[in-house]
């Protein structure tokens, strides 16, 4: 089969970045399904490891897939010829290649209503989105509050705002998006929208001048200030972005701060996390098939090659674009 990789860490995509090679198809696991892939997406993490991460010879990533079962371990629960979409795991060989072998636990049957390139779009931001929100946050269908989307058109976000407008109807969804991307953030269900290239704290606390009960911030690090200034007390914080933080300006309001890591169930191998996240997908497919919520898809490329890769992380450092790169299809 046919993989993509990367040999050598790059601080920015170059024509060096990515290699084709050839591998064998991975043989399933007891837990595992082999899936034929037929998309994938970038997402931030894709491109931070690119950077980063020693590839210790040849590293595939790809977190977001979404395929065809062709073969199934004993124990995996899932029936070959099954299409499901998946968010992998950080510490396995990813979806830019032909055949992945991914555990059965964290796969779900796939949107029907969407194409194999929009189902891609989906996993990872949404197993973070539902994870920050009701799992870190604990906001359920009977909460009331406000609660700040910090980064409303990221991938995270744009989620993160359809599942809090959908499954807490009681709580005002506040997101951060630049002004040409206000309208979209509006028509996801946020709200309000506040410019995070102004004054913050401003702008919160004219619309909650009591603050905020929660945040989710795909971008805190040096917030940590202006969140104290714009939470409530007892408030929650749930951060995406790794790195130190100085979170004691928080505790005069006894503010809570919490990390979402969205692979620490895969790589724990914290079996009912796993389940749980294989529940999330499929409660999210439900949603999207009934119209409720959808991906929102920055560009599409095809076919999945070293070149189109390479393009797509070009694009998704950027940082121009709102919502997500998906690539799809294989060259004969």
């Amino acid at each position: 089969m046919r993989a993509i990789g990367y040999t050598t860490t790059t601080s920015a995509p170059s024509e060096h970045s990515f290699v084709e090679r050839e591998l064998e198809i991975p043989q399933p696991r007891p837990h595992d399904v082999v899936v034929q892939v037929a998309a994938v997406s970038i997402n931030p993490v894709d491109t931070s490891q690119r950077r980063i991460i020693a590839p210790h010879g040849f590293r595939v990533l790809g977190f977001d897939g979404c395929g065809t079962v062709v073969a199934a371990g004993v124990e995996a629960g899932v029936a070959v010829g099954s299409r499901v979409y998946y968010a992998g795991a950080i510490d396995r060989p990813g979806s830019n290649q032909q055949f992945q072998a991914v555990d059965g636990r964290i796969v779900a049957p796939a949107p029907a209503s969407l194409s194999d390139a929009d189902a891609a779009a989906l996993p990872l931001t949404s197993l973070t989105a539902w994870e920050c929100l009701f799992d870190r946050l604990e906001i359920s269908a009977d909460s009331h509050g406000d609660l700040l989307i910090v980064g409303g058109s990221g991938g995270v976000g744009v989620i993160a705002i359809q599942l809090a407008h959908l499954l807490a109807p009681r709580v005002r969804v506040i997101a951060t998006a630049s002004p040409s991307r206000e309208a979209l953030v509006r028509s996801l269900g946020a709200d309000a929208v506040v410019d995070h290239h102004s004054d913050l704290v401003a702008q919160v606390k004219a619309l909650a001048p009591g603050g905020v009960k929660w945040i989710l911030s795909a971008y805190s690090k040096g917030q940590e200030p202006i969140y104290a200034h714009i939470c409530a007390p007892f408030a929650k914080i749930v951060a995406i972005d790794g790195g130190s933080r100085d979170i004691a300006p928080l505790m005069s309001k006894s503010v809570s701060w919490g990390w979402e890591f969205m692979f620490t169930a895969s790589k724990r191998q914290d079996i009912p996390a796993m389940e749980h996240q294989g529940r999330i997908l499929k409660r999210v497919a439900e949603l999207v098939d009934a119209g409720r919520i959808h991906p929102v898809v920055a560009e599409r490329l095809s076919p999945i090659s070293a070149a189109t890769l390479r393009h797509g992380h070009e694009l998704s450092e950027s940082h121009h674009l709102a919502g997500k790169v998906v690539l799809s299809g294989w060259a004969d």
